[in-house]
């Protein structure tokens, strides 16, 4: 497994569920990955929103893509984990806003982050039972 392995299955399956830790109760949502490179994979949220606020307080995330296929013998999942960084970048705010013009009007409060750093690991149903075996992707 490479990492250009897991930027590709995260670009093809970009709709993902991102887990956040509020105290000491996790919080699951949905997320929309907008791009993902060698640097990370990125993401934007709103600073009003709790989970802006469960990201600064804790960093640290889980993700998960799923291929989404309804044949449980071809589902597979990328599992991905790390820290958040935040970015103050208004050339890549420019890049986001113009790929997704429908937060133009969120922009004042728009917040970019990545995650940079990490493992992420493959897992599918002949998987079950071997989560600690299977090979993992630093980055």
């Amino acid at each position: 497994m490479t990492m250009q392995e897991c930027i590709s299955f995260a670009t093809e399956h970009p709709v993902c569920s991102l887990a956040t830790v509020d105290g000491n109760q996790p919080r699951v949502r949905t997320f929309l990955l907008w791009r993902a490179d060698e640097n990370g994979f990125y993401f934007e949220t709103l600073n009003p929103k709790d989970v802006y606020e469960q990201l600064r307080n804790n960093p640290k995330v889980e993700i998960c893509f799923f291929n989404h296929e309804s044949d449980l013998e071809k589902a597979k999942t990328m599992r991905l984990s790390g820290e958040v960084e935040f970015l103050d970048d208004p050339d890549l705010k420019k890049q986001l806003l113009q790929d997704w013009p429908f937060l133009q009007d969120a922009e004042p409060v728009l917040e970019l982050f990545r995650v940079r750093s990490g493992e992420a690991f493959f897992w599918t149903m002949n998987d079950v039972l071997k989560e600690k075996e299977i090979e993992r992707v630093s980055f």
